[in-house]
């Protein structure tokens, strides 16, 4: 049923907001872009947009932290962003009242993952785990072939690492404003900009000093997912993945930090497994069609 009809894609970023229309087979018809304003401002423009193509049904991902349990009285609301204006923000129930068609909800991360699985280098895997790098770092996790959710979904920006004693960043200080030594703060752009005078870690892309430690970071994180979630790919997107060496490095700290502790087909061949996003910026975009695609045959 759903190959035949219009389904709609809403990625909900912190800074934008990024439609589409297309099909479950993958095409994409139509694509808009609207700046995050006020939720009410910016909620109004994206169903509008929605209703205006008659959409069938439509899948959201959205920036978090966010309720992704259908059975949580909060599901579909943002959580504890540092957007204040956005804090407790019920915004599936906003779209849902603006026009009444099947929804399906999860994070941008997830549905970039489920992006991956459905179209991309993950294709016919079950167990997959992808991650961004960007402005944060977020996680989508597809476990047995069902993406993770639980009390919340995977906050795998905020785990713990051993810092670095060679970091120029003073003992204490980060770029996340809860944790000192968590790899968002470490690796994301505002840790990146706080130790290199405001630059992006695309304009650091030459310098060998700060992609190895950067990518020491990655390849800390990364063993620990490995080893907690097993998955059989790891996809890593995001401005700083995709604009710099990051990738490369972290696979080489990934193969010194398991010392060979993993005998497996995945884990002997780093370059196949640890691998940067393959659907040129549309993973969130397919998954959500795919959530719509769901939601509809629900």
């Amino acid at each position: 049923m759903a190959e035949k009809v219009l389904l709609g894609s809403l990625e909900a970023g912190g800074t934008k907001m990024v439609l589409a229309t297309g099909y479950a087979d993958g095409t994409i018809v139509e694509r808009g872009r609207f700046d995050t304003t006020t939720p009410e401002e910016t909620v109004r423009k994206c169903a509008e947009w929605f209703a205006d193509r008659g959409v069938a049904a439509l899948g959201v991902g959205a920036f978090g932290p966010t309720a992704v349990d259908p059975a949580s009285p909060r599901f579909g609301q943002i959580l504890t962003t540092p957007k204040l204006a956005w804090r407790d923000f019920d915004l599936l129930g906003t779209l849902k009242a603006s026009f009444d068609i099947p929804m399906g909800y999860d994070t941008d991360v997830n549905i970039a993952c489920l992006g991956e699985v459905t179209f991309g280098c993950a294709r016919g895997l079950e167990d997959v785990l992808y991650l961004t790098i960007g402005t944060g770092v977020g996680a989508g996790v597809m476990v047995g072939g069902k993406l993770i959710h639980g009390m919340l979904h995977p906050e795998a920006g905020h785990v713990l690492l051993t810092r670095d004693p060679r970091d120029p960043m003073p003992e204490g200080e980060s770029g996340c404003p809860f944790h000192a030594n968590c790899l968002e703060g470490l690796i994301a752009g505002p840790g990146v900009a706080k130790r290199w005078g405001g630059k992006s870690a695309s304009e650091l892309a030459d310098d060998e000093f700060a992609m190895d430690l950067l990518g020491g970071y990655l390849g800390q994180a990364l063993m620990d997912f490995i080893l907690c979630y097993a998955p059989k790919k790891v996809i890593i997107g995001g401005g700083v993945a995709d604009h710099t060496p990051i990738v490369q490095v972290a696979r080489k700290k990934v193969a010194e930090y398991l010392n060979d502790y993993l005998v497996t087909p995945e884990v002997a061949d780093l370059d196949s497994y640890i691998v940067n996003n393959s659907l040129e910026g549309n993973q969130g975009i397919l998954g959500g069609l795919e959530l719509a695609r769901r939601a509809l045959e629900a």
